[in-house]
């Protein structure tokens, strides 16, 4: 398997402006995000889909996923957060999370991004979301 972009994050080989990391999982800012705080949560394991990883490696990335929709929940001003599994756009299990105050910001994330990645926006939400 030919190692995916989110694993050269993971190795450090391509920067990112990470929320939290554990053992087993990652969490960093969407380059392209659909709203603030658009926060992707990875598997260290690199397995294409949600579904391939072990039931430990899912059950680790699902703990991320709710220690961040949490921490978003504290610092972003949305009333909600929400999860999708898309499994199309890199062949890495993983899970969006993003705050949102009507459904229909949330269905954004299924589409494809082509606005200039902020890093500079990017790296202050990431400030204040990070965890110590």
């Amino acid at each position: 398997m030919i190692e995916s972009i989110f694993t050269k994050i993971i190795k450090g080989e391509i920067p990112c402006h990470k929320v939290y990391e554990d053992d087993k999982t990652l969490a960093f800012m969407d380059i392209h995000p659909v709203a603030e705080g658009h926060v992707l949560v990875v598997s260290k394991t690199q397995a294409e889909f949600v579904w391939d990883l072990t039931d430990e490696d899912y059950a680790a990335l699902m703990a991320t996923v709710q220690k961040v929709g949490r921490r978003l929940r504290e610092v972003i001003d949305k009333p909600y957060v929400g999860e999708v599994v898309v499994g199309t756009d890199v062949p890495h299990a993983h899970v969006h999370v993003v705050p949102f105050t009507e459904s229909h910001e949330l269905k954004r994330t299924l589409e494809t991004a082509t606005a200039e990645t902020d890093h500079v926006a990017l790296a202050a939400i990431a400030e204040k979301l990070r965890f110590s």
